[in-house]
C-alpha cells in the first residue's frame, strides 16, 4: 500500500496540514518546493501536446473530422459552462452568502485587487483570439502557450496527414511516436516527487493562509462547494448518458491525478497523466490531444461556478439588488471574460472586476472583499475544471466514433475489481 502514488500523495497532503498548522512560517517557506514540482511538469506539456495532438490527427487521417472534433467540442463547453454559470447564480440566490453582511464600500481598499494582480488584465475578445496565434513556434513551446502550441499541432498534424496520404507511411510520424513514449517515461520519473510536491504546496497553503480564513467565510465557501457538487452530479449523468461512462469507476481509476490536482491546486499538475490515463481508458489520441488542452481554456466549469456566485456575493454584501436583467448581463460577460482566464495572474479577480464594471450597480473595490476566500476555493475549481474536462472528452470522442468501448470497460472493470 505504501507503494501507492493516491496513498504517497495523501501522506504529503496529510504532513503538509500538520507543518503548516503547528509551524505556519516554516510551511509558509515550503512553497518553492510545491512551486518546483508544478513547474517540473510545465516544462513536458507542450512537447507532451504536440506529440499526442500530431500523432493522433495523422493516424486518424480523416482531416474533416478533425474540425467536427474541434467544432463539437467548442460548442459542448459554450452550452456546460453556461449551465455552469446559470448554477452559481442560482445558489447565489438561493444561499444568500453576502445578505447580512452589510458592508459600507467607502471602506474597502480600491488597490487591494491591482495589488493581487500585479496590473494584469485579461484580454479582450479580438485580442484573445489574436493571441492563439503565436508570434513564432519556439516562442509558442518557450512561453508553455498552450492554446498556440494547440493550433501548430493541428495544422503541422493535417500537413503530415495529407503527406502521408499520398506518400505513404512516414519516417516522422514513426519517430513523434517514439518521442512521445519517451515524454511519458519523463512524466513517469517527475512524478515520483509528486509527494514531496503535494506536501510542500499544502503546507504553504495553511501556514499563509491559515485554518481561521475558513469560518469568515463559511457560508460563501460551503455554497460554492455545495454548487460544485450538484454541477458534478450533473456531469455524472452527461458521462453516463453522453458517453456510456461511468465517472464514479473513472474517478476511482484517476484517484491519484484528482488527489495530486488537488494537493498542489492545480490542474495543469495532472495533465500529462490524465492524457495518459483517459487513453487507457479508450479515448483515442486526436479526441485526447484536441479536447483536453482547449478545456483548459475554454472548459472552466468549476471557476464560472465560482465567479457568477462571487458576483452575488459582492453584491449581496455590499447591500445592492440585482435585478433580472442584470444578471442575465453578468452571464453574458463572464460568457466571454472566462475564456481569457488562463495563465493570467489573479485572473478571477480580473473577470470578477470586469463583470462588476458591466454590471455598473456593484462598486469595483467590492471584489477586495474576496481576497481572504479566494484560495480557499483553489480545490473546488480544480476538481470540477478538471473532472469536467475529462467528461468533456469522453462525449467528444463518443460522438465521433473514437472511443473504444471494449477498452474502457477493460480499465474501469480492472479499476472496480482492484479497489472493491
Amino acid at each position: 500500500m505504501h507503494r501507492s502514488m493516491f496513498f504517497q500523495v495523501l501522506a504529503g497532503v496529510v504532513l503538509g496540514l500538520v507543518i503548516g498548522a503547528i509551524w505556519p512560517g516554516f510551511g509558509a517557506d515550503l512553497k518553492p518546493i510545491g512551486d518546483g514540482f508544478i513547474k517540473l511538469i510545465k516544462m513536458i506539456i507542450a512537447p507532451l501536446i504536440f506529440c499526442v495532438v500530431v500523432t493522433g490527427i495523422a493516424k486518424v487521417g480523416d482531416l474533416k473530422a478533425v474540425g467536427r472534433i474541434g467544432l463539437k467540442a467548442i460548442i459542448y463547453f459554450e452550452v456546460v459552462t453556461t449551465a455552469a454559470l446559470g448554477l452559481g447564480l442560482l445558489v447565489g440566490n438561493i444561499v444568500g452568502p453576502g445578505h447580512g453582511m452589510n458592508i459600507d464600500p467607502s471602506t474597502l481598499d480600491p488597490n487591494a485587487v491591482e495589488q493581487k494582480t500585479g496590473g494584469a488584465h485579461l484580454p479582450g475578445t479580438v485580442e484573445f483570439l489574436l493571441n492563439i496565434i503565436p508570434a513564432s513556434v519556439v516562442n509558442a513551446f518557450a512561453t508553455n502557450s498552450l492554446l498556440q502550441v494547440l493550433l501548430f499541432s493541428v495544422l503541422f498534424g493535417v500537413a503530415l496527414a495529407a503527406f502521408a496520404e499520398h506518400s505513404g507511411p512516414s519516417l516522422v510520424l514513426k519517430m513523434l511516436d517514439e518521442l512521445t513514449q519517451i515524454i511519458f517515461r519523463v512524466v513517469g520519473y517527475v512524478m515520483k516527487l509528486a509527494p514531496l510536491g503535494a506536501l510542500g504546496a499544502m503546507a504553504f497553503i495553511v501556514g499563509q493562509y491559515g485554518l481561521s480564513s475558513l469560518s469568515a467565510f463559511g457560508l460563501l465557501i460551503a455554497a460554492c462547494y455545495g454548487a460544485a457538487i450538484l454541477f458534478c452530479l450533473v456531469l455524472v449523468v452527461i458521462a453516463k448518458v453522453g458517453a456510456g461512462v461511468n465517472l464514479w469507476k473513472f474517478i476511482r481509476f484517476t484517484r491519484e491525478e484528482f488527489a495530486l490536482a488537488l494537493a498542489t491546486a492545480s490542474s495543469e499538475s495532472v495533465m500529462p497523466r490524465m492524457m495518459a490515463k483517459l487513453e487507457q481508458a479508450g479515448c483515442q489520441k486526436a479526441a485526447v490531444g484536441l479536447v483536453l488542452p482547449t478545456g483548459y481554456s475554454f472548459n472552466l466549469d468549476g471557476a464560472s461556478i465560482y465567479l457568477s456566485l462571487a458576483t452575488v456575493f459582492l453584491a449581496q454584501a455590499v447591500g445592492v439588488p440585482l435585478s433580472l436583467g442584470d444578471q442575465i448581463v453578468i452571464v453574458l460577460v463572464l460568457m466571454l471574460t472566462s475564456k481569457g482566464m488562463a495563465g493570467v495572474p489573479g485572473s478571477a479577480f480580473l473577470a470578477l472586476s470586469a463583470t462588476l464594471a458591466a454590471v455598473g450597480s456593484i462598486p469595483a473595490a467590492a471584489v477586495s472583499l474576496l481576497l481572504g476566500a479566494d484560495r480557499i476555493m483553489d480545490s473546488m475549481r480544480v476538481f470540477t475544471n478538471l473532472l469536467g474536462n475529462c467528461v468533456a472528452t469522453f462525449v467528444v470522442a463518443r460522438w465521433e466514433g473514437l472511443l473504444n468501448r471494449d477498452q474502457l470497460d477493460e480499465a474501469l472493470g480492472k479499476e472496480a475489481v482492484k479497489t472493491a
